[in-house]
């Protein structure tokens, strides 16, 4: 929520693969203005800044190799760094990766909704779509609804 994604019982835009990258940036920027180290950085996403800068201070330690995180934390770091280091040499650890082993985008419409929609189902049936392929494209939808307040609108997304 601190980040501008809405989190509610019916939208929850961490589920938005657009938003949610664009609030992990602005995460990620800020995070990396208060540490100036992207290991820290990346044990700050998965902690808090806070939990992280509270363990630094309470070992007397500035870095990442020598604090003692928990657990989840210091697994989640280095599968950063094992993953980064796979996509760099994606070979020299058997892996081959061809073009067509890529999703390819599916062209797009979004549909502006400025109303409330009290039943996706039908919207989506009305659309010519089933209820499956609209939550697949929009899985911030988090119920069989949604209200709509005066002012606000969303974009729903459907293939074209």
């Amino acid at each position: 929520k601190e980040l501008g994604l809405e989190i509610t019982k019916e939208v929850d835009e961490r589920y938005d693969p657009i938003r949610s990258t664009e609030a992990a940036c602005k995460y990620l920027r800020t995070s990396y203005s208060k540490f100036k180290n992207w290991t820290l950085v990346a044990a700050s996403y998965n902690r808090g800044v806070a939990g992280v800068r509270s363990d630094l201070e309470d070992q007397k330690v500035d870095n990442y190799y020598d604090a003692l995180l928990n657990m989840e934390t210091s697994r989640y770091v280095f599968r950063i760094l094992a993953i980064k280091e796979i996509f760099e040499n994606p070979a020299k650890y058997g892996f081959k990766i061809n073009e067509d082993h890529f999703y390819q985008p599916e062209p797009l419409k979004e549909i502006e909704i400025t109303e409330s929609i009290h039943d996706l189902v039908a919207f989506s049936k009305n659309h010519g779509y089933n209820y499956k392929i609209l939550k697949r494209h929009n899985p911030w939808l988090r119920q069989n609804k949604l209200s709509v307040k005066k002012g606000k609108s969303y974009q729903i997304a459907l293939p074209k």
